[in-house]
């Protein structure tokens, strides 16, 4: 689903069988030298809970059809390193009880050494893993940025294709009505000229009618005087 995750889950394998060895080699060893074991595993399960804190964070960026399953795969991972840490604080406790009744052996100085500059490489590794997932979040953030620009762009597009298309539609209509106006204009004309034609031919009839009618009455007129 991610290759991040799949790196954190192998870095995160890769630790627990380092403290799964020193967690046993602690077994066979006694006084500082064990102590000084178990606190480098101490600090192996911090950089364990950093790395998981990581794997959690990248998960919530899956879909939800498969975060689920993802979730309880890391609850696993989280319940495997409470187990490891208990069994740690219970070989400290071992020892410390048995450090108490022998004392400090100073043979161990280089151990104290080595165990500070672990915990120096630890802490660059913690805020190696926090400086990429903070790169891996602004990234994920800018894609999302970018995707949603695109659509916005793409839906904008859309919009102004709309619109011309309407400002087609609008300019045709306003031709057709420009052509049924010119079409109208023309039929009133020659309406206009056929009624002024029909009342031209009224005129002539009552003309001929009127002239009819005083030629019958000038022929009765002289055939009875």
């Amino acid at each position: 689903m991610s290759e991040l995750f799949d790196s954190y889950a192998l870095d995160l394998q890769q630790l627990k069988q380092g403290i799964r060895q020193k967690i046993d080699q602690s077994k066979t060893q006694n006084g500082e030298a064990k102590k000084s074991t178990l606190r480098r595993v101490e600090m192996e399960l911090e950089e364990a809970d950093e790395v998981i804190s990581q794997m959690d964070i990248e998960v919530q960026g899956f879909p939800q059809s498969v975060r689920s399953r993802f979730s309880v795969q890391i609850r696993g991972f989280k319940q495997e390193i409470q187990a490891l840490t208990k069994e740690v604080r219970s070989g400290l406790s071992s020892s410390s009880s048995g450090g108490a009744r022998g004392g400090y052996d100073p043979a161990y100085a280089d151990d104290d050494a080595d165990l500070e500059a672990a915990d120096a490489a630890t802490a660059n590794r913690q805020r190696l893993l926090q400086g990429t997932a903070s790169l891996e979040d602004g990234t994920r953030r800018l894609e999302e940025s970018n995707r949603l620009a695109l659509e916005t762009e793409d839906l904008g597009a859309d919009i102004l294709r709309d619109l011309r298309s309407q400002r087609e539609q609008i300019e045709n209509s306003r031709d057709t009505l420009r052509q049924a106006d010119q079409s109208i204009d023309r039929s009133s004309k020659t309406l206009s000229k056929m009624i002024r034609r029909a009342k031209q031919q009224k005129l002539v009839t009552v003309g001929i009618i009127v002239c009819l009618v005083l030629l019958i009455l000038l022929i009765l007129y002289n055939k009875l005087f």
